[in-house]
C-alpha cells in the first residue's frame, strides 16, 4: 500500500497533479507546504509517503530508505520509484485531474527520487526539482549526514570503487536522456553541502540544460528563500 495525502484544489475544469516528495529526514511538514501551496494555485497535489516513513515503516524494524547498506538503498529508492508510478496512475485517474498536465516536486532527496522516478516514467511531463542532484554515489561517500552509510561499509571490507558502482543503477543522470523535452525547473543553492554544485550540474546536464534557477546559501539555510520557491514552484505548474 502507497500511502498518500490528497490536497484537492477548489477549481473548476481540469486541473494539473503533481506527485509531491519529502526530505531524507521525514519531516512532513514542508513536503505539506508544498502540497497546499499548490491546491491553492489550483493544482492537485499528492503527497507521497516514501518506503519506510510514516505508514511505511515498521517500529519493529530499524531499516530504512536509505540505509547504512547501500544495497538496500537500491532496494528502497527502487520501491519509491515503482510507488511515485502507482501516484502518477491514481492521480492521472482522477476525473478533476488533467492526466496530460502530471508532474512531480520532490525536495532535497525526494528530489533525487523525484528526479530518478521522472527518467522511468513518461507521464510526469512537468518536473520541478528543489536542492537535486546526480551522481548519487558522489553524494553519498562525501556527504556528512551519510557518514555512518561510509563507515559502516568500509568497516564491513567495501571499497569506494564498490560502492560507486551499486548506486550507480539509481542515479538519474544515468537515465537523464528520457526526461529530455519535457517542462524541467530545477532550483538549488549556490554552496549546498549536501548537494555539491558538481552534482546538481551532472543532473542539469543529462536532463538537457533546463532552467535552473540558484539560491544563494547552502542546504538548509536556502530555507531563507523558501516562499520564492514556494511561488516558482507553484507558478510552475499552475502554468497550463
Amino acid at each position: 500500500t502507497v500511502h498518500c495525502e490528497y490536497f484537492f484544489p477548489k477549481r473548476e475544469g481540469k486541473v494539473p497533479g503533481v506527485v509531491v516528495l519529502h526530505i531524507l529526514g521525514g519531516d512532513f511538514p514542508l513536503a505539506r507546504l508544498f502540497a497546499n501551496t499548490l491546491a491553492q494555485h489550483g493544482v492537485a497535489a499528492l503527497f507521497l509517503k516514501m518506503p519506510y516513513y510514516g505508514e511505511r515503516r515498521d517500529p519493529q524494524s530499524p531499516r530504512r530508505m536509505i540505509s547504512k547498506d547501500p544495497r538496500e538503498t537500491v532496494e528502497g529508492m527502487t520501491q519509491a520509484v515503482l510507488d511515485i508510478r502507482q501516484a502518477t496512475a491514481w492521480l492521472g485517474s482522477r476525473p478533476e485531474v488533467d492526466a496530460e498536465q502530471l508532474g512531480v516536486f520532490g525536495i532535497s532527496l525526494g528530489g533525487i527520487t523525484g528526479a530518478l522516478a521522472a527518467t522511468a516514467e513518461p507521464r510526469l511531463q512537468n518536473v520541478c526539482l528543489l536542492l537535486a542532484g546526480a551522481d548519487i554515489g558522489k553524494i553519498a561517500w562525501e556527504s556528512s549526514e551519510l557518514k555512518e552509510v561510509r563507515k559502516s561499509w568500509i568497516e564491513k571490507g567495501g571499497t569506494r570503487d564498490e560502492f560507486l558502482t551499486l548506486l550507480q543503477s539509481i542515479d538519474p543522470a544515468r537515465y537523464g536522456a528520457n526526461v529530455q523535452g519535457r517542462r524541467v525547473l530545477l532550483m538549488n543553492a549556490t554552496k549546498d553541502e549536501v548537494i555539491p554544485k558538481v552534482c546538481t550540474e551532472s543532473l542539469w546536464e543529462s536532463f538537457g540544460r533546463p532552467e535552473i534557477v540558484w539560491y544563494s546559501g547552502g542546504h538548509y539555510s536556502v530555507a531563507a528563500h523558501m516562499l520564492s520557491a514556494l511561488d516558482r514552484a507553484s507558478r510552475f505548474f499552475a502554468r497550463p
